[in-house]
């Protein structure tokens, strides 16, 4: 845990980290743009199928008399299951006695009808084009559109783990930066394909490469931050993604092709790509893989940004070896997946949180009880949460605001699942609610997550905890389609899974808050070993009166007067209490 006195002499938390957030603002704007797009692009418009008759005007000026558009789909297409026009299929003649108020038309069931031989007709009222009005992934051919959803997700799992691990050997700055311009090339080259399953497989791309820019972002802010603004800055980072939801709904509104859509949402990365090299590389990463040289240089630049020149010059390898001695010599060797699992306190915290992103990311991309116009309603409830979590981290301990925000998010969408389908005012407002409250999740889990693993495993963990979440989403969609034969099992299981893993959460896994970020196992057993006391809700004072500070080390406890603040030493761990 040196590293963070290292960062206080380089300036702490300054202009530095100012301008890494306002950096990181777009690409974290734009990616739920990518994630959640298909909710229109792939939206399925009013169809019908072509007809002779409606769509060939030669045809129509055959027939006598005065006749209008009505009259001819009356005669062309059977009535569908709502007694509207039938979406798939269409009559092989027209059925003029269908006309005859007084006679006693046939039966439209005895009559020949056909599949849309011909194609089909769309409503273009609210989106000019969709790729699925472009290919026709209706009625025979609607299966489609779930496979393409399935590549996507299956995309994002194999990019999670796949990025975990390269990040650890290669750096978090160079994927980051090689992530965008995958996006800005695959999302891009899609406007051109005229294959549905070319389309998939640029997706496919697209998803591998997102999953990378959302790892590496967020442990950038959090490896250059100190422990007393990692909420914040993680909390900011946050409501820029549900920002990004609302702009999604807002250019959705405004461009109703989806080629265009595409295009609006793809081409900024290409200038992310080239703002983000200004970067610089996680110093904490550099010197715990055994590149101390480095990683002063990047200690150097910050503290020149952060107006702290001398910093350059009290700096030197010396001080940093010596400082971050024990952290190197632990780290080495221990870079491999299996150390999530070989190390008992490392396989207790995986195993647990598996089950907490497990039960958590499917709820990311459930559409909701309403049409894809709704998203914007939804993306409106994101940041209101995280500014609540943004003002009560200061007093609440990290894992306590994730415990008791675990159940809000899955109890109110699952409430829409017991609710009347009529209830739709009824059913927005509880999925509305939950989606808030969920915001408020990736929020604590975004700053507690990084704090259960050390540096060397801090990466290889997030992407296989992302790729545990992720096949929750690949098995969601299989859950969904029992609810017609098993209506009771979609609330039953999004119900249980929640409870079980906030209660796990709970029980099992330490506070983290007002310790410095785990470099070493070390540094996770001292975690364990933290007094029960500090796992009490109370922290700093923002007034700054005075605190006692209790100081637990190998050799007893002590406790002595100290204004309000909150720092730490090699063989001691301090945390503030009130003053009494």
């Amino acid at each position: 845990m040196a590293f963070a006195e290292l960062l206080d002499r380089a300036g702490g938390v300054g202009l530095f980290q100012a301008l890494q957030v306002f950096t990181l603002f777009l690409p974290s704007v734009l990616v739920p743009s990518h994630m959640l797009i298909e909710n229109f692009s792939a939206a399925v418009p009013s169809h019908r199928c072509w007809v002779p008759l409606l769509d060939n005007s030669t045809a129509q000026a055959g027939v006598p008399g005065a006749l209008g558009p009505k009259d001819f789909l009356t005669v062309s297409i059977p009535p569908g299951p709502n007694n509207e026009p039938h979406r798939c299929r269409r009559f092989r003649q027209p059925q003029w006695q269908l006309l005859d108020p007084n006679g006693t038309a046939t039966n439209w069931s005895e009559a020949a009808t056909e599949p849309c031989v011909d194609g089909w007709v769309y409503d273009r009222s609210t989106f000019t084009s969709t790729f699925v009005s472009e290919w026709d992934l209706v009625c025979d051919h609607k299966g489609l559109k779930p496979i393409g959803q399935s590549l996507y997700m299956t995309g994002l799992l194999i990019g999670s783990f796949s990025w975990g691990l390269l990040s650890n050997r290669f750096g978090r700055k160079w994927i980051l930066n090689l992530c965008c311009l995958q996006v800005a090339l695959a999302n891009i080259g899609m406007i051109f394909v005229s294959h549905f399953f070319i389309y998939c497989g640029l997706r496919v791309l697209s998803a591998f490469a997102i999953s990378g820019i959302i790892m590496t972002s967020g442990m950038l802010l959090v490896e250059w931050t100190t422990t007393r603004r990692r909420a914040v800055t993680m909390t900011i980072l946050g409501c820029f993604y549900g920002l990004g939801q609302m702009a999604l709904g807002a250019l959705a509104f405004t461009l109703r092709d989806w080629r265009t859509l595409q295009v609006a949402v793809s081409t900024p990365f290409f200038a992310i790509f080239l703002i983000c090299w200004w970067l610089p590389e996680s110093a904490r990463w550099l010197i715990i893989t055994g590149k101390p040289e480095q990683g002063l240089q990047e200690l150097h630049k910050v503290a020149k940004i952060n107006g702290h020149k001398e910093a350059t010059k009290s700096l030197t390898i010396e001080v940093l070896m010596s400082s971050m001695e024990e952290e190197m010599t632990s780290a080495k060797g221990r870079r491999s997946v299996l150390e999530l699992f070989l190390v008992p306190t490392l396989r207790w915290r995986t195993c647990i949180m598996s089950l907490v992103w497990f039960s958590l990311e499917p709820w990311t991309y459930w559409p909701g009880p309403s049409p894809p116009s709704c998203s914007v309603s939804w993306a409106a409830a994101q940041p209101w949460p995280a500014s609540r979590l943004w003002l009560a981290s200061p007093y609440w301990p990290t894992n306590w605001s994730h415990k008791a925000d675990r159940a809000p998010p899955r109890a109110d969408p699952t409430v829409t699942l017991f609710l009347c389908p009529d209830w739709q005012t009824l059913r927005t407002v509880f999925a509305v609610l939950g989606k808030g409250c969920f915001g408020i999740i990736f929020s604590c889990v975004s700053v507690y997550k990084p704090e259960l693993y050390p540096t060397s495993l801090r990466m290889t963990a997030d992407g296989f905890l992302q790729s545990v979440g992720r096949l929750g989403t690949v098995i969601d969609p299989l859950i969904r389609m029992t609810q017609q034969s098993l209506p009771l099992l979609v609330p039953v299981v999004y119900s249980a899974l929640p409870i079980t893993s906030c209660l796990v959460l709970l029980l099992f896994l330490p506070e983290t808050q007002g310790f410095p970020l785990p470099d070493t196992i070390q540094d996770l057993e001292n975690q364990n070993s933290r007094p029960r006391q500090m796992n009490r809700p109370f922290l700093s004072d923002p007034l700054g009166r005075d605190h006692a500070i209790l100081t637990s080390s190998l050799e007893g406890t002590e406790v002595r007067k100290r204004s309000s603040g909150l720092f730490h030493g090699r063989n001691h761990h301090y945390a503030l209490l009130p003053h009494l």
